[in-house]
């Protein structure tokens, strides 16, 4: 996906949830005014003990996810780290081995970190990442059968070395794979789209008592749970928005380079 794609989409995604925010305030204070008419006697009112029960609700449930997307962040890019530094490690464990043997051993070890870049390329195109994913797992294979024939013509130490941090390679990136794919439950973001979109009509209810109509409180609202559930969503999926993890791979791409 281009960086135009990518302000596009997450331009639009921002604006559609600022915007359902709004059209909540606006549903929410239109009910009011309706009441109000009916009756000049009735003033739009929420109780107070409803009122904080929705809206702290809401905020926890933002608050819970927005703490978890970053945790996810974080241990995403850690483990970005740690396969860096396991793939230089290993490769640099490889001469270790037989002469005659290294040098078709390396070059299938640099063709297995460009399929592990090319996984990350290939999001958010599921079905790429899934072939991205099979390949990488074939090169898998066929490096350990390699290794361990080419550990055989070496003593006990060199050979534990090199099978230990090439295990250690590929369990990471099991690890990653989960890490990918791993997400709140729908519910959690079902719930908080409920709670977002009560509080709002709630918000303009209550607003709709007020003879003057207050545009700077509406707008002020919605812009600023529109951008917190935008930036959650952004820091949930990245690679896909604006939060991007891009440094992160520069990491793997530099291990590659190196290896030579």
């Amino acid at each position: 996906m281009s960086n135009i794609e990518t302000i596009v989409l997450s331009s639009v995604v921002a604006c559609g949830l600022i915007g359902t925010v709004l059209l909540c305030l606006e549903c929410g204070y239109r009910i009011g005014v309706r009441q109000k008419a009916r009756s000049s006697r009735t003033i739009p009112t929420v109780h107070p003990t409803i009122e904080a029960s929705v809206f702290g609700l809401m905020g926890i449930l933002i608050g819970f996810t927005f703490y978890g997307a970053g945790f996810r962040f974080d241990y995403r890019r850690n483990l970005a780290v740690r396969e860096a530094n396991a793939l230089g490690t290993t490769y640099l464990r490889l001469d270790l081995l037989p002469a005659e043997i290294r040098p078709g051993l390396q070059e299938d070890f640099r063709a297995y970190v460009r399929s592990r870049l090319e996984v990350e390329r290939k999001i958010p195109d599921l079905n790429a990442v899934r072939a991205a994913l099979d390949r990488s797992s074939a090169l898998q294979g066929n490096l350990w059968k390699r290794a361990v024939a080419a550990t055989k013509e070496v003593g006990p130490a060199e050979k534990a070395l090199v099978l230990s941090s090439l295990n250690e390679t590929i369990d990471i990136t099991t690890d990653r794979t989960v890490a990918l794919i791993t997400h709140p439950p729908i519910a959690v973001y079902v719930m908080l789209a409920l709670t977002v979109v009560m509080s709002s009509v709630l918000a303009g209810y209550t607003m709709s008592a007020s003879a003057i109509r207050d545009w700077i409180s509406t707008i002020t609202i919605g812009v600023v749970l529109g951008i917190a559930l935008y930036v959650i969503l952004d820091y949930e999926f990245p690679r896909i928005g604006l939060v991007r993890m891009d440094q992160t791979d520069r990491i793997l791409m530099d291990a590659l380079e190196k290896m030579k």
